[in-house]
C-alpha cells in the first residue's frame, strides 16, 4: 500500500496522513492515532526517499556511539536505547547509530549534519563542559542531553535526575541509623552525574559535621568488577566503612561478592545502598538481601527523550527546556543500624 491508497482509504488528504505519521503538532491526537493504526494494519511503510522529498525530513533520530577496545557499552546504555525504541516504533521512525572512535566524535557529528542523514540528536552521559553540547548547538540541529552538563555559558534542552537529591537522601537515611564511616562508590569522575552524586554525599555528612574522607571515595566505570575491587579494599582495612553507597547495581553485584569473600553479612556489619535504574533483568528485591536503592528507570527516560526529540523536529518545544525527574528512596532489607549503635543498644538491654 503506498502512501495515495492509505489516504483514500482514510478519506484524507496526503499530507494530512504524511503530516499524522511524522509527528507534526497541527494533526490532532485522535487524527495521529488513526493514521498510525490504519498504517500498522494495512502494512504500509513510508518510502524514505518520498518521506524526504514530501515533508524534508529523514525520519531518523541519531546517536554518535564511541566504539573500539577502551569503550564500555553496558547494560544502561542498551535500557536507554530500548525506552527510544518503543517510542520511534510507533511513531515511524528509525534510529540511526553512527560509530565512531572516541577522539573523532566531533567530525561524525559534523559529517552527519551535513550530509542530513538525521532530524535531530541525543546526546547521553555528559561531561563537565561537554564539547559535543557545543558542537550540535553550533551546528543548528534538534537535539537533547540525556543529563546535565555544567561549565557551559549557555542554556540547553536536557532531562536528567535529581541525582544529588538521591543521594543525599541515601546518606540521610545511613546518618540517622547512626553510620559515620560511609563509602561512596562512584561512577567516572568527568561525568556531571557523578560529580553531582558526590556533592549529595558531601551536603548530607556536611550537615552532622562529618566529611566524605578520600580513601571512602572511589570513581571508576560503573562495573561488578570495579565495585568488587574497591569494596574488597575498603573491607580490608582496619577502619572499614560501616554502609557503601553505589552508582548502578552493577557495582552493588560487586560489592555484595566482597562482603560475601570477607565473611561480612548485610546489614549486621556494613549497610549498602545502590542507584537502580530499574533493569527488567536485575531486580534489587530479588538479592539474597533485599536491596535499598534510589530508583529512577532509564527505559521511561528513552521513551521521554524520543518524545521531545519529535517535539523539538516539528518545532513545537523550543528553548532550552529543562527537565528533572524526582528520584525515589526505597528502603529494603540492606541497611541498618551501624554495627557500633547496634552492639550499645545490645550492652545497654
Amino acid at each position: 500500500m503506498n502512501l495515495k491508497q492509505l489516504s483514500g482509504l482514510l478519506n484524507l488528504s496526503q499530507t494530512t496522513v504524511s503530516r499524522a505519521l511524522n509527528g507534526y503538532p497541527e494533526v490532532s491526537e485522535d487524527t495521529r492515532r488513526r493514521v498510525i493504526e490504519a498504517a500498522k494494519r494495512h502494512g504500509y511503510r513510508p518510502n524514505p526517499s518520498a518521506r524526504r522529498l514530501a515533508t524534508g525530513k529523514a525520519g531518523m533520530i541519531g546517536y554518535v556511539m564511541p566504539t573500539g577496545d577502551s569503550v564500555d557499552i553496558d547494560a544502561h546504555f542498551v535500557e536507554f536505547l530500548s525506552g527510544i525504541g518503543d517510542y520511534a516504533r510507533g511513531h515511524e521512525l528509525d534510529l540511526a547509530l553512527s560509530p565512531t572512535s572516541p577522539g573523532d566524535e566531533e567530525t561524525t557529528y559534523r559529517r552527519i549534519v551535513a550530509n542530513q542523514q538525521v532530524d535531530a540528536v541525543y546526546i547521553s552521559s555528559p561531561n563537565i563542559a561537554d564539547r559535543r553540547i557545543q558542537l550540535v548547538e553550533m551546528l543548528g540541529i534538534p537535539y537533547i542531553v540525556h543529563g546535565r552538563s555544567e561549565g557551559l555559558d549557555f542554556r540547553f534542552p536536557f532531562l536528567d535526575i535529581d541525582n544529588e537529591g538521591a543521594f543525599h537522601a541515601a546518606t540521610r537515611l545511613l546518618l540517622q541509623l547512626g553510620h559515620e564511616r560511609i563509602a561512596l562508590v562512584n561512577g567516572d569522575a568527568g561525568k556531571t552525574f557523578a560529580a553531582h552524586r558526590e556533592r549529595g554525599v558531601r551536603r548530607a555528612l556536611e550537615s552532622q559535621g562529618l566529611a566524605l574522607q578520600d580513601r571512602l571515595l572511589s570513581s571508576a566505570t560503573m562495573t561488578e568488577e570495579n565495585g568488587y575491587r574497591t569494596a574488597k579494599r575498603l573491607m580490608q582495612e582496619a577502619e572499614r566503612p560501616t554502609a557503601i553507597i553505589c552508582s548502578s547495581l552493577m557495582q552493588a553485584l560487586g560489592v555484595l561478592r566482597a562482603a560475601s569473600d570477607e565473611g561480612l553479612s548485610i546489614p549486621e556489619d556494613i549497610s549498602v545502598i545502590s542507584h537502580d535504574d530499574v533493569f527488567p533483568f536485575l531486580k534489587p528485591e530479588g538479592f539474597a538481601t533485599p536491596l535499598t536503592t534510589t530508583c529512577s528507570p532509564i527505559r521511561a527516560a528513552g521513551e521521554r527523550i524520543a518524545e521531545r526529540l519529535v517535539a523539538r523536529i516539528a518545532e513545537s518545544e523550543t528553548g532550552p527546556v529543562e527537565e528533572v525527574w524526582p528520584v525515589d528512596l526505597i528502603v529494603r532489607g540492606s541497611v541498618g543500624r551501624a554495627p557500633e549503635n547496634r552492639r550499645r543498644r545490645a550492652s545497654r538491654n
